[in-house]
């Protein structure tokens, strides 16, 4: 399905190079790495090798100097391809964004140059087991011991803990004037004595693999401490929107990648005398749908264009509209497209059955949609909470 944003003629080249990149894998490749439990390394590799990784990473480590509007552009093609990697979202998206926007000289020199080029990832560790929505009830603590950190505490559904070379984590520190515990982010490298994983088994097809993280007094040297200790939240938050505004351009790839199939197969299957897209109890859901994702990807790179733009507070309520936006999208167009296809909708060979489940989690994670739905009522709206 063609693009009807208007972007400007570098957007619109970026678009197409990706697209070019992502054909040359697709579906079938994607289904080949999850079955033979590989990563999909070969297209990361050679989207790094290209530049599209650390499209949004400053140039002087080795990025593209562009934002996260180009990086969402970037999984928006590889999802509309059937192939998107979701190791973008954490990895440059999160992780790359907050060490190039808070971290030391050091810490920059040290990750963005390799997060640029896909040689270092990084994942995010910050949902808990008992935690759930509500940050504030973290229980992984940060303590000093000298001029080191110690860190203790679970970490669940992280997302690459196998192949990332460490995970920058939220921990929670106490501040010395009022006692209470502040969020941190801390980079604990895999290796770091003390901090172990284990896989949790998903019913979601994807090269990416779900992790439990354990950190049993884990110790840190003071350089481990990303920015600033005392604005933890902000920091925090800075790596939080672009996660939903790259999880909506997860949501919106996939669900360009079902309608692209219904809409193929509608075209030409033929039951009766004309081909069954022709019907419009099988034409109207796919038009619907194409409206409802191109209106989910406006709210999107609107989002991505306040972020870039450097208004926080702004991208924070349009990022959490798009995420929204765009997974209702991904579930519609999905359970729409496996109807066109009737039965042939389940089979492994049209490859839309295992889009069921992928986009029933964009409405899940990384935040729910009644969570959004609570921070639009209450920040935009300025309804009372009931928490």
């Amino acid at each position: 399905m063609s693009s009807t944003l208007v972007e400007s003629g570098e957007l619109r080249a970026l678009r197409a190079a990706v697209a070019a990149l992502a054909a040359r894998y697709g579906r079938d490749y994607f289904g080949t790495a999850v079955r033979e439990g590989g990563h999909a390394e070969e297209l990361w590799a050679e989207a790094g090798k290209l530049g599209y990784l650390g499209v949004n990473l400053p140039e002087e480590y080795g990025g593209g100097g562009g934002g996260i509007t180009e990086l969402a552009l970037v999984l928006e093609e590889l999802g509309a391809a059937g192939c998107p990697l979701l190791m973008l979202v954490v990895s440059p998206a999160i992780c790359g964004t907050v060490i190039a926007r808070f971290g030391t000289d050091a810490q920059k020199r040290a990750w963005l140059p390799g997060l640029a080029s896909g040689g270092l990832r990084m994942t995010f560790g910050i949902t808990e087991p008992d935690a759930g929505s509500n940050s504030h009830r973290l229980t992984t603590i940060a303590r000093r011991d000298g001029s080191d950190w110690i860190l203790t505490g679970r970490k669940v559904f992280i997302s690459g803990a196998d192949t990332a070379d460490a995970t920058l984590v939220v921990g929670r520190t106490e501040d010395a004037r009022t006692g209470r515990l502040k969020p941190c982010l801390f980079i604990v490298g895999r290796d770091t004595p003390g901090f172990t994983r284990r896989p949790i088994a998903m019913e979601v097809a994807s090269p990416e693999k779900q992790f439990e993280l354990v950190l049993d007094d884990v110790r840190l040297p003071a350089d481990a401490l990303v920015g600033d200790e005392d604005a933890g939240l902000l920091q925090l938050f800075a790596g939080l929107n672009p996660e939903r505004i790259m999880t909506a351009a997860f949501a919106i790839g996939m669900a360009r990648h079902a309608l692209g199939r219904a809409v193929a197969y509608a075209r030409t299957r033929q039951v009766w005398d004309e081909p069954i897209g022709a019907h419009q109890a099988i034409a109207h859901p796919l038009a619907q749908s194409h409206i409802e994702t191109e209106l989910a990807r406006l709210m999107m790179y609107k989002a991505a264009h306040l972020y870039d733009a450097g208004d926080d507070a702004a991208a924070g309520e349009a990022a959490n509209m798009a995420k929204y936006a765009a997974a209702e999208a991904a579930v519609q167009t999905v359970d729409r497209a496996v109807h066109t296809l009737g039965g042939n909708g389940l089979t492994t060979e049209y490859g839309l059955a295992s889009l069921i489940t992928a986009a029933r989690v964009t409405r899940v994670a990384p935040v729910s949609r009644e969570m959004i739905l609570n921070y639009v009522s209450h920040q935009t709206l300025g309804l009372p909470k009931s928490y």
